[in-house]
Formats: C-alpha cells, sequence, structure tokens
C-alpha cells in the first residue's frame, strides 16, 4: 500500500507541474512572438515581457537576432528581472534555423547559467510572422 500510495503523490506531482502554462502572442513587425506566463514571474517581469512583445526596440535588447528564430528562457528559482536589470540565466539566443532549435539552445544556456535547481524554462518564442 506505501508504494501505492508513493506513486499516486508522484503522479499528483507530475500533473501539478506539467499544468498548462498562459500564453499570449501578438505579431510585431516581421516577428510573431509568444509569451509564456508562468506562475513565478511577478507582475513586473510580466510587464516587462509585454512590452518586449509591443515594441521592437525593446525587443532587439532582450533577444538578439538579426532572423530566424529566437527563443529567452529563465530559471523559476532565479527570476528573469532583479534590481531592474534580467538576471544572468535569463539568456536569449537568436538567428537560429527553427522554433525547436531556438528552444534548445536557450534551455541550454540557461542551464549553465542558473543558480536554482529547477530546470530553465521558456519565456518567449520569436518566430517569422507568417
Amino acid at each position: 500500500m506505501i508504494a501505492k500510495a508513493g506513486v499516486l503523490w508522484t503522479l499528483m506531482a507530475m500533473a501539478a507541474s506539467a499544468q498548462a502554462v498562459p500564453v499570449e502572442r501578438a505579431v510585431l513587425g516581421s516577428s510573431a512572438i509568444t509569451l509564456h506566463a508562468h506562475p513565478f514571474l511577478s507582475g513586473q517581469e510580466v510587464a516587462t515581457l509585454r512590452l518586449v512583445m509591443k515594441n521592437e526596440q525593446a525587443l532587439a535588447l532582450f533577444v538578439p537576432r538579426k532572423g530566424g528564430f529566437a527563443a529567452l528562457a529563465a530559471s523559476p528559482d532565479d527570476g528573469f528581472v532583479r534590481a531592474g536589470v534580467p538576471v544572468r540565466s535569463a539568456v536569449a539566443v537568436g538567428d537560429l534555423p527553427d522554433a525547436a532549435t531556438a528552444r534548445a539552445a536557450a534551455l541550454k544556456a540557461c542551464e549553465a547559467e542558473k543558480e536554482g535547481a529547477q530546470p530553465c524554462v521558456i519565456l518567449l518564442e520569436i518566430a517569422p510572422a507568417p
């Protein structure tokens, strides 16, 4: 019975962590932008990401890219912005050939810089507008 309870708790924890994250989408110039509004983000962090979705200059600051696909990842433990500055583990990559490659590169770079224990997650995805 104890083993069954352990399995049940594990499944419940996995289901809780797999809950859908709210997503917002916007088109800015020639870019289609998707914001993943994770619950760990503060109101200020979400507002900053929304600004990036609406302002080409802000987008250029956070996601260096010349074209192609881009992504921004952060660690839930480290957060995204502290004292008004993006944290070191909030890593953006750009100019990649597809969305999967952009996500994987951002996550890998974030994992290398994070201080917290939780795995990094994607905050923004940028693709050419349809």
